[in-house]
């Protein structure tokens, strides 16, 4: 099983940045798929999850109305689109997966990293100000 992300570099405050998260040697359509971020000096964070089963979506409030995860089924690939970026988004960003149950379980996974079984390398972003 392999999650690579791509697409992390320099932004300014203000700008955006879409990252991808390509996954392999899983049965895409039956995983959620999780970014998490972790700055300098703290704890990573969830950012959002994107179940592709059912299409749920779910997003921190840090990111609420800035970020959307969306899902490439035919190149199993998860995207997160970053906009209206600020310094405090500056992280390395790492995709995560599980596989879901459905019925609407992913609502009470998602937020934790324990739950994820497979882990990106993560990517860095940094946001200029």
């Amino acid at each position: 099983v392999q999650l690579v992300e791509s697409g992390g570099g320099l932004a300014q405050t203000g700008g955006s940045l879409k990252l991808s998260c390509a996954a392999s040697g899983i049965n895409f359509d039956t995983y959620a798929i999780g970014w998490f971020r972790q700055a300098p000096g703290k704890e990573r964070e969830t950012v959002g999850c994107l179940s592709n089963v059912d299409g749920s979506m779910y997003y921190a409030d840090s990111v609420k109305g800035r970020f959307t995860i969306s899902s490439d089924k035919a190149e199993n690939r998860v995207h997160l689109q970053m906009e209206r970026l600020n310094p405090e988004d500056t992280a390395v960003y790492y995709c995560a997966a599980f596989l879901d149950l459905g019925h609407g379980s992913s609502w009470t996974r998602w937020r934790y990293e324990s739950e994820y079984e497979y882990w990106g390398q993560g990517t860095q972003v940094t946001v200029s100000s």
